[in-house]
Order: structure tokens, then sequence, then C-alpha cells
């Protein structure tokens, strides 16, 4: 299992201002090349203090890169609904050569409502749109010369610069969240899949759809499954549920906040089931978010039976992505956090 760090901001200027923000996130960046973090990984949303501050991925990646000179840098993910596949292909190669060919690329098709009725978009055009997106974008960085007439964006003869520094390009993942079929097309494709364990026997079958997708199509391996999740180790048990339980309850109020519009009216073809999805997320809190595996919190060694039951009930994972400084947790004590983590926690499951 690799181990890696996941920026989620879900706070706003009047908790702490974007430079106070990022410059924290850059100094947990600044371990993890002692501490074993192999990935930092950041999210794209607009408009809302749940993800706002994070509305081109690419940037503070550019900078993570030259923070940690190991680890890889993932967009946890990139929004093609959004942007345009010319402009997102050369923000892409550009990553991938500033930070020498470490750059890995998640898309996703984005799902709040306040997002797609401030640009514009119908969110009837989610699903066409991403795959649109995602097709072009893998011609302009695998291919020259690109011709593309689609429904949405279309283009002659171009060839996007810089051109990658991985060949043919970096590693794609797609982000799902509670569609079977998510799991199962980026499979299909050949790429990693980014998840979030909302609902335990719902997750363990959706990865199980992913592997066997995987091989169905013909692939070497098993592919890649990498989850979220909330973490925070220290020493004492009763402390680590103190420390966390606020900011976790403040990080899902931010999510429903931001989400409100599906349990306001709001529907869509492309998004069944979100309003019952949003329902039941506005029912979720610390206590059920830790019952169900969703967050690692207490000591290093209850972590460790956290991770064992979780992999045990709903499946192995790839790849652990940490929310380590999750709203507004203070960043000397997510630090110390990280520092146990890598002592205590991260051996045990490095060796196996």
């Amino acid at each position: 299992m690799e181990f890696g760090m996941h920026f989620f901001p879900s706070v706003g200027p009047e908790e702490k201002s974007g430079a106070q923000y990022y410059e924290e996130c850059l100094r947990l960046v600044d371990r993890c090349d002692e501490l074993n973090y192999t990935h930092v990984r950041i999210v794209e949303h607009y408009f809302h203090a749940y993800g706002g501050y994070s509305p081109n991925p690419l940037i503070f990646l550019a900078a993570a890169s030259q923070r940690s000179k190991k680890a890889k840098i993932i967009t946890g993910a990139n929004l093609p609904v959004f942007n345009h596949p010319l402009k997102l292909a050369g923000e892409i190669a550009m990553a991938d050569a500033i930070s020498n060919g470490r750059v890995e690329i998640g898309f996703g098709r984005a799902f709040l409502p306040l997002e797609y009725e401030r640009f514009g978009i119908s969110m009837d055009e989610s699903r066409a749109r991403f795959d649109e997106g995602v097709e072009q974008i893998r011609r302009l960085l695998e291919e020259e010369n690109v011709t593309c007439e689609g429904q949405f964006h279309s283009f002659k003869n171009t060839t996007s610069l810089p051109r990658p520094t991985q060949k043919p390009r970096p590693p794609f993942w797609v982000a799902a969240v509670s569609s079977p079929e998510s799991f199962a097309g980026a499979a299909k494709l050949g790429h990693g899949v980014m998840g979030v364990p909302l609902f335990g026997p719902k997750m363990k079958e959706m990865m199980g759809t992913y592997r066997e997708s995987w091989k169905e199509a013909g692939h070497e391996g098993n592919g890649r499954i990498m989850l979220m999740f909330h973490m925070f180790c220290w020493p004492d048990e009763r402390e680590a549920h103190d420390i966390a339980r606020g900011p976790i309850n403040a990080y899902i109020a931010s999510l429903c906040d931001a989400g409100s519009d599906w349990t306001g009216g709001a529907s869509s073809a492309d998004y069944p089931g979100y309003d019952k999805l949003m329902e039941n997320i506005g029912k979720d809190n610390f206590e059920s978010t830790l019952a169900r595996g969703a967050a690692w919190i207490g000591t290093p060694k209850r972590i460790i039976e956290q991770m064992n039951d979780f992999q045990s009930d709903i499946g192995a994972v790839d790849v652990a992505s940490f929310q380590l400084s999750f709203n507004m947790l203070p960043i000397d004590l997510a630090e110390k956090s990280i520092e146990l983590y890598s002592k205590e926690v991260m051996p045990h499951f490095m060796e196996k």
C-alpha cells in the first residue's frame, strides 16, 4: 500500500486567507520525502468554502513539486466540464515538465449544481462533456497534429505544447463516487480509479466491479484503486477523537451546504439519486464516518486495526490518500500526526 497527502480545502476568507492555507499545505508537503508519503493530491472546485480555494489544482501542484522531489503530484480531480481541452492539455504537460515527469491526472465530472449554474452549463451535459473532454485531452497529449470534431469543442491540426515528459502521457485516474458504471468504465479504459468510502458494502461491490472489469478488458495486473480517508494519528485515543471531531464535522457541514441544491429540488438524468445521496451525507458525522472506516483516527495501534478491518471487510486498497489538515485542524497537530503515522503505522503495511 502507498500513502499520500490529499488537500481538500473547506475554509473561507473569514477563517483563513488563501495565502495561509497554501503555505500550511506546502509545509506538510515539505515532509513528504522524509516521511515516505508518495503523492500530493488536491481537488478542483469553485465559488464555495468547500473546495473553492483550489480552482486550479495544477498551480498548487507545480508549487508542491518544488517542495518534494520524489512525490507524485496528482489532480484529484480536474473537471473537463469547466475546462477547454486545448488549455487543460497544455497545462498538464507543463506541470509534467516542471515536476520532471511526476504528474498524474485524475478526472471527475463535478457534482455541485452551484458550479454548473455559475458556469452556465447544463448538468444534463455532464457525462457527454466528461467523455469527450477526457478523450480529446488524451489525444492531445499522446498525438501531434490532432483534429477533433466534438459536440462541445472542435479544433483542427493542433499540436499541444509542451509535449509530455512522460511517454506517451501521464497516467490517468477517474474519480467515482457511487456509480458501478464509473468504476467499470475506468477499468475498461485502463485508468486508475479514485473513490471515497461513503458506504461500506457498496464500496466493496464497486471495488470488485473495477477489478473484474479490469481483467475482462485484458489489462495486465489488477488496476489501481485510490481511496481518500481522513487521518489523524495521535498518542492518546480520546485526545485524537476530541481534536478531530470538530474539524471533520465542519468539513461534512461544508459539503452539505455546497451540495444543498440537490435536496432543494435540483435534478439531472446524469446524476440519478443525488438527492438521496446528499440527504444521507447530511446525516453523517464524526462518529458515523469513523464507524464505517472512512476516517482513520486514533493511536497508531488503533489505526493499524482500523486499516486491517477496512481491507478485510471492504477490500484491498492500492493507494491511501489522506486528508490531513481538514477544515481548521491546527497545522502543528497535523504535522505531528503525519510524523507519528510514518514512524509507527506506515512500516507495518509497507512490509506486507
